[in-house]
């Protein structure tokens, strides 16, 4: 379990192919601290670790986590947003994140607005995944790339965000480009509320 408040953009420095699986090695501050089978967000995606080393480790992406998500998309050199999981005694400063990344969507629009930016994202929907929970209300949650962000000007296919400088500088935000592909996590609330309509 995560808050979307992001730790820090660690490092991709070894991407290796076994069968349909990647082994991502990436380096951070923290990766001392790690241990093996520890759970850790990656752009929003739950990843164990699999092997420490000095400032790096590494982790297993399979096959339904690269199709769902970004990650089958970096290479070294990638920033990628590291989060660990959240401890039952501190605050909940985001909202209630999974690590279960539901789709992925693409930048359509960057603006930056005297101090902070705007990104318009656009994702594939349909009724079958909105009734599932799959989208955004107006100043409802909403995880991009790890980071709990406030959804703004939602549609049935779209939605923006609002950048701080300090979370644009922090996170991998300062790397998105229009055209470039993040991951989505819905708000879990809505998921559950969107099953119990009929």
């Amino acid at each position: 379990m995560f808050s979307g408040i992001i730790e820090e953009a660690g490092e991709v420095i070894a991407v290796k192919t076994e069968l349909a699986n990647k082994i991502l090695t990436l380096s951070c501050s923290f990766a001392h601290e790690l241990t093996v089978n520890q759970s850790l967000s990656h752009n929003g995606v739950c990843l164990t670790v699999t092997a420490v080393e000095g400032n790096t480790y590494s982790v297993t992406a399979i096959r339904e986590t690269l199709d769902r998500s970004n990650l089958g998309l970096l290479s070294v050199g990638s920033k990628v947003n590291l989060e660990r999981s959240m401890q039952l005694n501190g605050r909940l400063d985001g909202h209630i994140v999974q690590g279960h990344v539901d789709h992925t969507a693409v930048c359509q629009d960057i603006r930056n607005v005297e101090g902070s930016y705007v990104f318009k994202f656009q994702y594939n929907s349909s009724p079958d995944m909105r009734r599932r929970g799959y989208l955004t209300v107006d100043k409802g949650s909403i995880t991009v790339n790890g980071v709990s962000l406030t959804v703004c000007n939602p549609t049935d296919y779209s939605f923006s965000v609002a950048i701080i400088p300090y979370t644009f500088e922090h996170t991998n935000f300062h790397q998105i480009e229009v055209g470039s592909v993040v991951n989505l996590e819905f708000d879990i609330i809505g998921k559950y509320i969107a099953r119990m309509i009929p």
